[in-house]
């Protein structure tokens, strides 16, 4: 038997987390673990099932092991499956922390319906049959009517193509005509809410400095009782740090079944106003665990709720799944897997690639609807670059890291933050916030609590 190649931390006093690039994890105490490394450890069938120890013949390790790796690189056989139509960049809220949005070089126009024919006729040349059709803003619904006309206009001519529609949405727009549309063309809504009254009036005023706290909450019950879903996602501000238990049940009060707990990302009106609204990577680690522990104890009490951001690494974790969510994956879904469309024709790697060029950047532009295509635009010398900027496996900083396997970077956050698409540095912000949330799923896994378990397995 052969010792497999794996990276490792000490999580906690006689427990060391292993990990390997199949997507396997183990727990080994301190005298398993020195047997390991020194080559002394007897057969183990945990350790040989999950690639840590291998056969000598490594034909055979490899026939053995390739469907787990192949399971976690799945994304990688598909296409450009996400398409995010950027209807606006005009938005009735003045978020605190919008990446969205620069007012140095705020470009300010609606999309046209002849700028969205072209969007869509080059979306629809994307090869993989189930695409996702998202719309975004500034806030869409203030193009209500072009949004009607990319979904009209689809279902017209997606051929062999299966679509899913979705909308980013304040919400403050909606009425009964707009739900009804929603709800007769199947199209899901997911919008922003980041706490109780005094947090989301804070973090997320109408632009006359209104509070949305009440707008939003009323239209999200509007929703919820013509038997639509709605998801919410919460971005963490400063005022958030001290009211996780009243966050989490404000969405439990709105019989939300999920939050999504979101770090702020330094891009756009966040940046401009971090000393006011930002934290420390350790300050967020801590919030999330409080949260998390929280919502774990509510499900043992018979509330269902779960964290968006937990599932998705333990889709990976604990389920060996290649979830396709693009900014945790390697490489990132940058073009190959993502593409965003502004009004103005404009079309970018990726949502962050176009909210670079809303703070003045086009590093991400990869073309103009009057004059590409799908073809071209995977073969953009900037999508081949950002696919190589965020491949983990090569990075000296994630190569090593015990996470590599679940994590994944953003180049363009990276560029935002460092001005070089290339994460060099292992303890950057955004690489510090993924290690916490990390630590603290596999602090919850190390005590195989079977409450806790039961309810991990059942969000997978």
């Amino acid at each position: 038997m052969k010792i497999n190649y794996f990276n490792y931390k000490k999580i906690k006093d006689d427990c060391y987390l292993l990990t390997n690039d199949f997507g396997s994890y183990c727990f080994l105490n301190e005298d398993k673990f020195r047997h390991l490394v020194a080559g002394s450890i007897d057969y183990d069938e945990e350790l040989f099932n999950k690639g840590f120890i291998i056969e000598d013949d490594l034909n055979k390790a490899a026939n053995r092991l390739k469907s787990r790796y192949r399971e976690m690189k799945k994304y990688l056989l598909s296409s450009t499956c996400l398409h995010i139509f950027v209807l606006t960049s005009d938005c009735n809220f003045r978020c605190l922390y919008c990446q969205a949005r620069d007012e140095n070089n705020h470009k300010s126009g609606l999309m046209s319906k002849e700028i969205a024919k072209k969007c869509v006729d080059i979306a629809l040349q994307s090869p993989d049959k189930v695409l996702s059709f998202e719309f975004q803003g500034g806030e869409p619904l203030l193009n209500f009517s072009t949004l009607k006309y990319i979904v009209e206009y689809a279902n017209k001519n997606k051929g062999y193509h299966d679509i899913n529609y979705s909308v980013v949405t304040n919400i403050s727009l909606l009425d009964e005509s707009i739900i009804n549309y929603f709800k007769d063309n199947k199209i899901s809504m997911a919008t922003s809410l980041d706490g109780p009254k005094e947090v989301q009036d804070i973090n997320r005023p109408f632009s006359d400095g209104e509070g949305s706290y009440d707008t939003v909450c009323s239209n999200i019950k509007r929703v919820k009782e013509t038997g639509q879903y709605i998801g919410a996602i919460e971005t963490t501000s400063k005022y958030n740090l001290d009211k996780y238990k009243e966050t989490i049940d404000t969405y439990v009060s709105l019989g939300l079944c999920e939050i999504f707990i979101r770090p702020l990302t330094k891009l756009g009106t966040a940046a401009n106003n971090w000393d006011e609204i930002g934290y420390s990577s350790s300050s967020f680690k801590e919030y999330y665990r409080k949260s998390l522990l929280y919502i774990l104890e509510l499900n043992i009490n018979g509330t269902k709720i779960k964290e968006g951001h937990a599932s998705v690494f333990l889709q990976k974790i604990i389920g060996n799944y290649s979830n396709n969510y693009m900014e945790l994956r390697s490489p990132c879904g940058a073009s190959i897997g993502q593409r965003a469309y502004f009004f103005d024709g404009n079309i970018f790697t990726c949502d962050e690639g176009r909210m670079m060029y809303e703070m003045g950047d086009d590093a991400f532009l990869i073309g103009n609807v009057n004059n590409s295509n799908h073809s071209e635009l995977i073969k953009s010398s900037i999508t081949k670059t950002l696919m190589l900027s965020s491949m983990t496996e090569l990075l000296p900083a994630c190569s090593e890291c015990v996470y590599q396997p679940y994590c994944g970077v953003c180049p363009v956050a990276t560029y935002g933050e460092t001005k070089n698409i290339f994460n060099n540095q292992c303890n950057n912000f955004r690489c510090e916030l993924y290690k916490g949330i990390l630590d603290v799923l596999f602090e919850i896994l190390s005590l195989n609590n079977s409450e806790y378990m039961k309810i991990l397995n059942n969000w997978l």
